[in-house]
């Protein structure tokens, strides 16, 4: 079974990367970095907070909880999204929307699973 990997690509305005499960779905994405070795630290930053991170859920009516940690909310379309908070308060990763809040969890259950072994896979400008 193909292991998960952080892919890493340039893009007109910078540098940012996806976390895409074994199954070649991607769980989550990046914000975009100025440099390449900014952009790495950011994945480094997703293998050591996913794990350890906390779960708001702001659908809910959760309270506040520390850094690092997963926010659950509902963006304009009404879907469900997560996304990944460092201890130091920046967005780190983003998931797509999902229809269902449990499949959402489930993304989250598969960042925290997949980010502390997953590759970096640096892709070459198209």
């Amino acid at each position: 079974m193909p292991k998960p990997k952080f892919v890493l690509k340039e893009n007109t305005k910078g540098f940012n990367f996806n976390l895409v499960a074994g199954n070649n779905e991607v769980i989550g994405t990046s914000q975009t970095y100025a440099s390449k070795a900014t952009a790495k630290s950011g994945i480094a930053s997703v293998a050591k907070n996913a794990p350890i991170a906390v779960i708001e859920d702001q659908t809910a009516g959760d309270e506040k909880k520390p850094n690092p940690k997963f926010e659950i909310y509902v963006d304009k379309k009404g879907e469900f999204r997560f996304r990944l908070v460092a201890g130091n308060g920046q967005n780190i990763l983003a998931s797509e929307g999902y229809k269902e809040k449990a499949s959402c969890k489930n993304g989250i259950k598969s960042v925290a699973k997949n980010a502390p072994v997953a590759e970096t896979e640096v892709q070459a400008v198209e």
